[in-house]
């Protein structure tokens, strides 16, 4: 059979292409597609579908992003139900925008591109090019190991805005509009209220047996004790393991004749010098002078080595050094330009250096003193160096022992006995562990992977070890559960104290809306015993210390008649009577925040245009979700 294959190959390529290309004809590249994709529809873009397996991809995509130039982002936060449908919305959204694209024959040339990518901060060098290595590490922040996987992203992003920018960019409100959307916005009034507040009724409130079953009954899940566990875990990390790990002191004294002049401190020189400026950007000929100049000076300070600081002082173009005689006091190694540098630290105390030349021009030095390290005893070090070398042990330890960790935890499912003894660490326990970090708790306890282990469902009922999970650098932890306590609603006489403080408090509450209510209608009808706080002038940007649904509710009031009255009930917190005295103009504001602002309308009129835009092209393009929204209805 397969000699025939080779025998016959222009044959079977014709056989092949007469059976495949009716098939692209009949059903098309997006039929094949839809053919191999993976999962149930959950959008369509005309004949373009998106399947389960694009979304959950391209989610995943999204969420390594994130995380690579986020890594403190929370993980839970990008797996919620909303996260997740926003990914899809701009799924499609970029669908329906690059057929739009397409359709107008829009691209981004190269030359687009490379000025787009020379916009990234640090990216672009003095003489215009790319920063090659300044360049792949921002690549690697984003998440982008290759530059060709940014650059294609970033040219079809170009191209999408090409479509969404002919709209948006349109967008030029002018002053007089601005100022009428803003001036509604941020409109003051003056304004006077009453509170009536749910602890000035409490002593009002009167309650039986009778009715505190009756909310409790009616709200049981107030009264919910959350699933828990009393647990036990070992932590293993850096400090057990540096524990384990013991000094030989023949070893420590090699460290230390290793180390001991690196510890004891760096030599230092004091010189003197005397420049002739020639910047190394200098024409040749200047040059040439500033070097011929500072030769006539070291034949004068070689003939006459005690004139070096007046020499100094008369010539040296370093001004600062040159009143001190062209002293530069003690330094050492990296404090000064690499040539100077070297030729200081090859001199012998009292010579006079040959002509250096540097970028600033050309030096005379002389070396005046030098000051060498005092070598540390071994017992002066010896603290530091057992610290190093310990910790130097632990890091190469630390692998060979978490293997160990790991498998113990493992072989020996039903306690930590066997681990604890092994390698010297301590077995921990603690009570009433959830599901979630409680509140304040830090360390292994407020690790994610680690609850999501203890509380699956194998361990909660086997009570055995979870494999050990790494909850940060150098730190694994594996946890068992010893008592497990299910999620149970408390009885009535074990919260009777809670039902009657939050049924006091509803009472309350009403008791203060009912009087608030019965007020603002007398006051309403006859003002003149209406018993209301001081006047304040309250804008959306100038709360006044008072609740935002009260300047809302006083905003929003009919004022063609004032004054005006507005009530609010503010549930728990009681109820509000508010009286409108006045409208007044926004307060005026300086010409640069105008500015601002009238950018800031521009932007919401941009957005507001885009999406209505977007939402024809939706139609045009018969584009659909096929999946609930999960904020429909929030």
């Amino acid at each position: 059979m397969f000699d025939f294959v080779r025998k016959h190959t222009k044959l079977m390529m014709g056989l092949l292409f007469l059976l495949i290309i009716p098939a692209f004809v009949l059903v098309g590249v997006d039929g094949f597609k839809r053919i191999n994709a993976s999962g149930p529809t959950v959008a369509e873009i005309g004949s373009h579908a998106i399947s389960q397996e694009d979304w959950d991809m391209a989610h995943k995509r999204e969420v390594e992003r994130l995380r690579s130039s986020m890594p403190n982002l929370d993980p839970k936060i990008m797996d919620s139900a909303e996260a997740k449908y926003a990914t899809l919305e701009r799924m499609v959204r970029d669908q329906v925008i690059g057929q739009a694209a397409q359709d107008a024959h829009l691209t981004t040339t190269d030359a687009r591109l490379a000025a787009e990518i020379l916009k990234i901060p640090g990216v672009r060098k003095a003489d215009g090019s790319v920063d090659r290595e300044a360049y792949m590490t921002f690549l690697m922040r984003r998440g982008y190991s290759q530059p060709e996987a940014f650059e294609a992203q970033l040219r079809t992003d170009m191209t999408l805005r090409q479509v969404e920018g002919g709209i948006a960019d349109t967008a030029f409100p002018s002053p007089a509009l601005a100022e009428a959307a803003l001036g509604a916005l941020y409109q003051r009034r003056e304004i006077q209220i009453a509170r009536f507040t749910p602890a000035d009724f409490a002593s009002k409130v009167a309650l039986t047996d009778a009715d505190l079953d009756a909310y409790y009954q009616a709200n049981q899940a107030l009264f919910k004790m959350p699933e828990s566990a009393n647990i036990e875990y070992v932590v293993l990390d850096m400090e057990s393991v540096k524990k384990s790990v013991s000094v030989n002191e023949a070893d420590l004294k090699t460290y230390y004749e290793q180390s001991v002049s690196r510890l004891s401190g760096k030599e230092e020189r004091r010189a003197s010098h005397i420049l002739v400026s020639a910047p190394k950007d200098a024409p040749a000929d200047k040059r040439q002078a500033a070097k011929e100049k500072a030769q006539g000076l070291l034949a004068q300070v070689r003939k006459a080595p005690d004139s070096f600081a007046d020499v100094a002082r008369k010539n040296s173009d370093d001004i600062a050094s040159a009143k001190a005689g062209g002293d530069l006091d003690f330094f050492g190694r990296g404090a000064m330009v690499k040539p100077f540098e070297e030729a200081v630290f090859a001199m012998k105390k009292g010579d006079t250096s040959e002509l250096v030349e540097s970028d600033f021009g050309f030096h005379i030095i002389r070396l005046t003193d030098v000051k060498a390290p005092k070598a540390k005893s071994f017992e002066e070090l010896r603290g530091g160096l057992e610290a190093d070398m310990r910790n130097q042990l632990a890091q190469r330890k630390f692998a060979e022992v978490a293997e160990l960790f790991t498998n113990a935890v493992f072989e020996q499912p039903d306690n930590y006995k066997g681990v604890a003894e092994k390698l010297k660490i301590d077995v921990k326990s603690a009570v009433n562990v959830g599901r979630e970090p409680a509140p304040g708790v830090t360390g292994p306890l407020a690790n994610p992977k680690l609850l999501e282990a203890l509380f699956a469902s194998d361990s909660i009922a086997s009570k055995r070890n979870t494999e050990a999970v790494e909850v940060g650098t150098n730190q694994l932890v594996s946890a068992r559960i010893v008592q497990h306590n299910p999620a149970r609603v408390l009885a009535l006489a074990e919260v009777k104290d809670q039902v009657r403080e939050r049924l006091t408090a509803a009472r309350a509450a009403e008791l203060a809306r009912k009087e608030g209510e019965t007020k603002l209608a007398q006051w309403k009808a006859d003002a003149k015993d209406a018993k209301l706080g001081s006047a304040a002038v309250v804008a959306r940007d100038q709360l006044q210390a008072m609740d935002m649904a009260v300047v809302e509710a006083a905003l929003r009031s009919d004022v063609t008649t004032l004054p005006a009255w507005a009530g609010v009930d503010l549930g728990t917190k009681g109820y509000v009577v508010a009286r409108i005295n006045a409208v007044l103009p926004r307060a005026e504001k300086p010409k640069d925040v105008a500015v601002r602002e009238q950018v800031q309308v521009a932007q919401w009129i941009s957005k507001v245009e885009s999406d209505a835009y977007f939402e024809v092209l939706k139609r045009r393009m018969k584009a659909t979700i096929k999946v609930p929204n999960p904020m429909a209805g929030k």
